[in-house]
């Protein structure tokens, strides 16, 4: 992080309160979303945060630049220990996403404990951010199960997976870099594709996903895509009363 950003219990789930805000379509329920559901050339970049923030400064710089909106999917863990981090992608208007508090393979866990999970994960974005984190839930691994999905769609998420993950988190250690993790999202160029990428390092201070990222932009805006909010495919709640 640079010197700028320096300066529930385990019950039984229930759909979580969200009176005024809002809420996943049909369309985004039953099952884990890999593809938007549109006919239009528009695709939807998101990231995952839940080890270091090497990358966050240049991500949300290159983003601030080509005036995109863009999705984090936050662990709990994650907000608690970059609070500034996550104020900083919230101040820069892009939604953040629940990515469950500390990051277990949740098909391994009780519907208790994914409740717990995705509740504690929820106040501490909440906490880190000011704002209300959205409706959308990532999961771990991206391992998905029909009842985990159920699950988390009972609480009031949909399940929001990716089309392809530019596999940049495996730094060049992991025989990644910028050119490949370019290429897997071009690849999975569809319309209505989810492309997942990650600002963390590992620790080792490389994220290469940040430095793809205007390439893949290029690459979008040359096949005529056009990058566009998650939360357009949101539908308001209306407020009900007690």
């Amino acid at each position: 992080m640079s010197a700028s950003h320096r300066d529930a219990d385990a019950a039984t789930p229930r759909r979580d309160a969200r009176a005024a805000g809002p809420r996943p379509p049909a369309s985004l329920l039953g099952d884990e979303i890999r593809r938007l559901p549109t006919t239009r050339n528009v695709l939807a970049l998101t990231f995952n945060a839940a080890w270091d923030d090497a990358g966050v400064d240049t991500v949300l710089a290159e983003l601030r630049r080509r005036k995109l909106p863009a999705t984090f999917f936050l662990t709990g863990e994650f907000a608690e220990a970059e609070p500034a981090a996550v104020r900083a992608m919230a101040d820069a208007g892009h939604g953040l996403g629940n990515h469950s508090y500390s990051h277990p393979y949740f098909d391994d866990l009780s519907t208790a404990a994914r409740t717990e999970e995705v509740r504690s994960a929820h106040a501490a974005i909440r906490t880190a951010s000011g704002t209300e984190p959205l409706p959308l839930f990532r999961f771990p691994y991206s391992s998905t199960t029909p009842q985990a999905i159920a699950d988390v769609n009972a609480l009031g998420y949909a399940a929001i997976e990716f089309s392809a993950d530019t596999n940049g988190y495996l730094g060049p250690a992991g025989g990644m870099t910028v050119d490949k993790a370019v290429k897997r999202a071009v690849d999975a160029f569809r319309p209505g594709a989810i492309i997942q990428m990650h600002v963390g390092s590992h620790g080792d201070g490389i994220v290469l996903d940040a430095d793809a990222l205007p390439l893949i932009v290029d690459a979008a805006r040359a096949d005529g895509y056009e990058v566009i909010d998650l939360r357009e495919f949101l539908e308001a709640q209306a407020e009900t009363r007690t």
